[in-house]
């Protein structure tokens, strides 16, 4: 990214910054994290894990906050049973209470500096945009869960509201899980349909021994937004994390995902699906690093991109020299839905030590031919039984969430994206 944007970088930071709450983050940190920003520089198409997501927007848009919340909000989907939800709009905290006993929800702006504590690890060069938001951010939700607890779930509602002209929005999280406890996570970003807005948002997993975390990510921003997100994760001793994730919104949308297995016996598993239409560009860069034996990790994704769109996923594993008995798995399948169309898949493998159980599958292509054809030979109208197809493509991923309520409200979204609502509404 060229100078120009750097040097209005640290204009708007300088010309934001003493309103920025320190509650959330220090003015030392912040102006740390500015500084780590300028050096590396921000993401460019020439840098080769940035090369399928579009960047453009950040030529353009305005990196200081969004300073006044809007008065009217998207509707919202209704809350699946048995979770407490806050709300968030343009990165603050709009609403929310009722956590169930043994989980502490602190946000930095009502709760002194709780929720402030903690510092974002951004080790990777990929996970570079997490510094923008360790400059820039104005909230801070920390959920922390006391060992043994086995609570209920929380949903966290991201909700973008102002055009990237205005600001940006710049939601921030950390899941700390004690010994032996267990939560459900939802995390969801919304945002009015109009609104070409800009989302940078950064979340924090720590897992202790024996924890487990089940993490619903579902992102529907609206179609001309920009949603940049990085996650890192921290796990334990037979610490297991789940991470199911779902992206239909946004005209360019990049999540770079960074899950570090350190210790024994830990489990980390991603299933994503990305349904991208129109110009859309949706991109997902996911580390899973083995640094312990025994850690296990399984990435699964499944992408259709149509018309002029881009699905990608990048997904490498790396084994640690002091990793032995690791077990990985990935399969990535990508379906393209017009001449225009891409779908970018790189699995990768960096294997440094022995007594490793490793493998990868990546393929690319256009819907079968003999499943058409058998379906049409049933009867089925041809434009159906390409959305069928579809469906059953992404069922991969959207079969593996458990909540009923939730995976329903993903369904109907996805099936609208799909225009075949009505035609496919008997499967829901």
């Amino acid at each position: 990214m060229s100078s120009a944007v750097l040097n209005r970088l640290k204009d708007e930071y300088g010309a934001v910054r003493a309103v920025l709450p320190p509650g959330v983050i220090g003015a030392e940190r912040r102006r740390e994290a500015l500084e780590a920003l300028c050096a590396q520089g921000l993401p460019a198409a020439r840098d080769e894990n940035w090369r399928y997501t579009d960047l453009r927007i950040l030529e353009q848009a305005r990196f200081a906050p969004v300073q006044t919340q809007a008065a009217a909000l998207p509707p919202l989907p209704e809350v699946p049973e048995g979770f407490a939800r806050y709300v968030f709009v343009d990165g603050r905290l709009h609403s929310g209470a009722g956590a169930a006993h043994g989980v502490t929800v602190h946000t930095a702006r009502t709760d002194d500096a709780s929720a402030a504590a903690w510092r974002l690890e951004a080790r990777l060069p990929e996970a570079r945009l997490a510094l923008l938001n360790e400059t820039f951010a104005t909230d801070a939700v920390s959920i922390e869960v006391a060992a043994g607890t086995q609570a209920a779930g929380i949903e966290l509602v991201f909700i973008a509201s102002a055009a990237a002209t205005e600001g940006a929005s710049y939601p921030r999280v950390r899941l700390a899980l004690g010994a032996d406890s267990r939560l459900s996570v939802i995390e969801r970003h919304l945002g009015r349909a109009e609104a070409p807005s800009l989302v940078t948002s950064a979340v924090q997993v720590d897992l202790a021994p024996h924890a487990a975390l089940t993490h619903y990510r579902v992102q529907q921003l609206g179609a001309q937004a920009a949603w940049f997100d990085t996650l890192s994760a921290e796990l334990a001793a037979d610490a297991r994390y789940e991470m199911l994730a779902v992206g239909a919104g946004a005209l360019s949308a990049r999540s770079t995902v960074h899950a570090r297995l350190s210790g024994r016996g830990a489990e980390f598993s991603l299933a994503a699906a990305a349904l991208a239409d129109g110009q859309q560009s949706l991109d997902l860069y996911a580390l899973s690093e083995h640094v312990a034996p025994r850690t296990r990790t399984e990435q699964t994704f499944r992408g259709i991109a149509s018309n002029r769109s881009r699905a990608a996923f990048n997904g490498k594993v790396v084994v640690r020299e002091g990793a032995r008995g690791t077990d990985s798995r990935q399969s990535l399948r990508g379906l393209l839905d017009g001449a225009q169309c891409e779908v970018d898949l790189r699995p990768q493998l960096e294997i440094y030590t022995d007594e490793v159980s490793c493998s990868h599958g990546a393929t690319a292509g256009k819907l079968d031919e003999n499943m058409l054809f058998y379906l049409l030979s049933r009867g089925i109208a041809p434009e159906a039984a390409q959305h069928l197809l579809k469906w059953a493509f992404l069922e991969d991923v959207i079969a593996k969430i458990t909540l009923s309520d939730l995976r329903r409200q993903i369904e109907t979204t996805l099936l609208g994206q799909m225009r075949e609502l009505e035609t496919l509404k008997e499967l829901l």
